[in-house]
């Protein structure tokens, strides 16, 4: 959920120290201080969260997710449901106030010095939370005379953080940061084992958890168990329900009793839902989080809920109407709004109004086969799921479909494209430490292959402006694209 009622510049200082308090309104903690994490091409580190101190002195981290609002005076949650697991700093993570504050620094462009006394964030239109500002005093050269406080650009002050080595996992991480989750993913199989759970460890549990969707099966059972059964419990809790339920779904009956018992209830209630239906039905592919809302609620309203970040294209591509309760199992289905249905009425418009009620929803118990069937002839990427008492217990997506159908190993490295491109529009380049080679990238790689790595075709833009860029083409040659050649670059395309 993004960031409401907050100030577009929050300085981190003048969070320490403020009240937490949940959405009831009752006192949970106070702010210690912010975690961001270190990232590449002198971008300023991203925030990913905040730490609170509770009763007995227990910090725990705050996902910036999970918050609604920092005002002057509190911070707001938008849950009740807290993870009280001990807060401690991972490889690549920054506290902003015990790594900052008081740090000395230099002004290149006036070449003075001087003491960090506050640092600032800011968020995006997407909601993503990075260092911005930072509040320098200089050194006076007086004992008597406090020296001026300057607001700076945090590119404009040297001497905060040194770029991580690329042989080292924060380097990795900071290479790999704004890299989307598939690509990532990609790159994680071309690690050595070792090198590969000690890089997916180190992220934190969001990002964990959208990249474990990208992986092939093998490769989310091993990295789940090199974590610790209440961190795996953890980022179970940040995958979608039906992701979650499919990994569970490939381990012993034991481990998936132990970490659906240390789920939070709430979080694992839908997952045990769905681990209930028959594979290759409905009901095991659905999520069970689409959009839902009321008959009174307006179109506005509608667009509102679909523009948020966090939603895949094809969840966001429909706003299922029912009667209460909201959540699923739903009250009484009435319908389905079509986001191309929300943006030809009037924003005023009610949702009860303009529903789509004419094709037959799926049954928990429709096959696969049906389910693409009935997709291809209606042209749609998301169809509700309906129970015998017509309530919706979830939907079924394109992207849930396509899953289950390809070949069980279609997400393994030799199946997927070689050249990764950074947000620059070149290729990032990693080194595997477990294995001395380049895994992308700009430079020459060692290992066996003995044909260039092709570069791809123009990078792909996304809509609107400038997009990430996408792979390239495949390895051309005797060999992977690993080889002694070197990899092409595409050129950031603009959308």
């Amino acid at each position: 959920m993004s960031l409401v009622s907050t100030a577009p510049r929050v300085y981190v200082a003048r969070l320490a120290g403020l009240s937490v308090f949940d959405p009831n309104g009752d006192q949970v903690g106070r702010v210690r201080d912010a975690v961001a994490r270190a990232r590449t091409d002198d971008l300023p580190p991203r925030v990913v969260g905040l730490v609170a101190e509770m009763p007995m002195r227990r910090r725990i981290f705050l996902p910036i997710g999970r918050i609604t609002a920092m005002e002057p005076d509190a911070v707001v949650l938008n849950t009740g449901t807290l993870n009280l697991r001990r807060f401690e700093k991972r490889q690549g993570e920054l506290l902003v106030l015990e790594d900052f504050i008081d740090r000395h620094v230099s002004v290149p462009a006036t070449g003075r010095t001087g003491t960090v006394v506050d640092v600032a964030m800011e968020a995006d239109r997407t909601g993503t939370w990075a260092l911005s500002r930072v509040a320098v005093r200089e050194y006076s050269g007086r004992l008597t005379r406090r020296g001026h406080l300057n607001q700076l650009e945090w590119g404009e002050v040297a001497g905060l953080a040194g770029t991580p080595h690329a042989q080292g996992t924060a380097g990795i991480l900071a290479v790999l940061d704004n890299m989307r989750p598939a690509d990532l993913a990609n790159v994680l199989q071309d690690l050595s084992e070792s090198r590969r759970v000690e890089v997916a460890t180190a992220l934190d549990d969001e990002r964990l958890a959208d990249v474990l969707e990208e992986l092939p099966e093998h490769d989310q059972l091993e990295i789940m168990a090199a974590l610790e059964p209440e961190r795996a419990a953890d980022v179970l809790e940040e995958m979608d329900p039906d992701d979650a339920a499919d990994l569970l779904a490939e381990m012993p009956k034991g481990d998936q009793d132990v970490l659906l018992d240390l789920m939070q209830p709430d979080e694992a209630s839908p997952v045990r839902a769905l681990l209930d239906y028959l594979p290759g039905t409905a009901g095991s592919v659905m999520t069970s989080e689409p959009i839902v809302m009321a008959p009174h609620e307006t179109v506005a309203e509608a667009l509102a809920r679909i523009r948020e970040p966090q939603l895949s294209p094809a969840v966001a591509a429909g706003v299922f109407v029912t009667r209460p309760p909201m959540a699923t199992p739903t009250g009484r289905y009435l319908g389905v709004v079509h986001f191309q249905r929300l943006l030809r009425e009037p924003p005023s418009a009610l949702l009860g109004g303009v529903v789509d009620n004419d094709i037959r929803p799926l049954a928990p118990q429709s096959t696969l086969g049906e389910i693409t069937r009935r997709m291809a002839t209606y042209n749609l990427v998301v169809m509700p799921v309906v129970d015998d008492n017509d309530r919706l217990v979830g939907a079924v997506t394109v992207d849930d479909v396509l899953d289950h159908l390809l070949p069980e190993d279609w997400r393994d490295r030799e199946h997927a494209e070689p050249a990764f491109l950074n947000p620059a529009g070149t290729a990032a380049r990693v080194l595997d430490g477990g294995s001395g080679r380049f895994l992308t990238g700009d430079g020459p790689a060692s290992g066996g292959g003995g044909g260039p790595a092709a570069g791809g075709g123009p990078a792909a833009g996304g809509g609107g402006g400038p997009g990430p860029a996408a792979g390239g083409g495949p390895a051309s040659g005797g060999g992977a694209a690993s080889g002694n050649g070197t990899a092409g670059n595409g050129t950031a395309g603009n959308g």
